[in-house]
């Protein structure tokens, strides 16, 4: 395992924690850890982007071949930064059993990659899958802080991080999971891990959906409410004149 690359990446991400720490010493803790997510979330959808569509191969194909030297270096950034999240996660006690469930199921299933060697095109993957909704979620909760959640930009954001969550990571995810699981190369405990990912990724679909559901219906109630209530406005106007 390339021990040397997930220190680095660690100690990397602890670092741009502090500096946060520093730049914005008025806000929290938890504002510059989402400023680090953030940042992580874009890098790494860029390199596994790259890994996934340029460098190859395509885990639909190839799902339990050998890493690549370039897979293995974006296993050992990933695997970093979801160190450091985890950590700052327990000691502050901001996060639920669901989402550190998720973090637990990543980091279990990046250090298998790493350790055996293989299946890092499927891991990337997912972790493409998983982290291209990510700057969106970051930046929904980066909105309501600065209170311009109640927007126009405020409902794009969420429109568009339940848009890609629903084709990418459920859709998407669907046809590589079933490809994971009937590849002959695959390992069976990297097709258990696989079984648990894509579990939980539904656990959170159902929770959007519900959430998509209630603020529609808000929306609709509040328009409907704004709607009848410019009606009497007019009538009494009317009634005036």
């Amino acid at each position: 395992m390339p021990v040397l690359e997930v220190m680095c990446s660690l100690i990397g991400w602890f670092c741009l924690y502090l500096l946060f720490c520093c730049i914005f010493a008025q806000r929290g803790p938890e504002w510059n850890c989402r400023l680090v997510t953030l940042s992580h979330g874009v890098l790494i959808v860029l390199l596994t982007a790259y890994v996934l569509f340029i460098d190859g191969p395509l885990p639909f194909t190839h799902a339990g071949t050998e890493n690549t030297e370039l897979q293995t270096s974006c296993l050992a950034v990933c695997f970093g930064y979801f160190l450091f999240d985890m950590g700052w996660c327990v000691l502050y006690h901001t996060e639920g059993p669901v989402m550190l469930a998720h973090h637990t199921g990543s980091i279990v299933g990046i250090l298998l990659a790493l350790l055996m060697g293989v299946s890092g095109c499927e891991t990337c993957g997912v972790i493409f899958g998983s982290e291209i909704t990510n700057p969106l979620l970051q930046t929904r909760w980066f909105l309501r802080q600065l209170g311009l959640y109640d927007s126009l930009l405020g409902d794009a954001v969420d429109l568009l991080f339940i848009l890609l969550f629903a084709t990418v990571r459920v859709g998407v995810g669907t046809v590589m999971f079933y490809c994971e699981l009937t590849s002959p190369r695959t390992t069976l405990i990297m097709k258990l891990g696989g079984v648990a990912m894509y579990g939980l990724a539904w656990v959170f679909m159902v929770d959007i959906a519900r959430f998509g559901y209630k603020k529609s219906r808000a929306k609709y109630k509040r328009w409907r409410e704004n709607h009848i209530l410019k009606e009497i406005n007019a009538q009494k106007l009317d009634g005036q004149e």
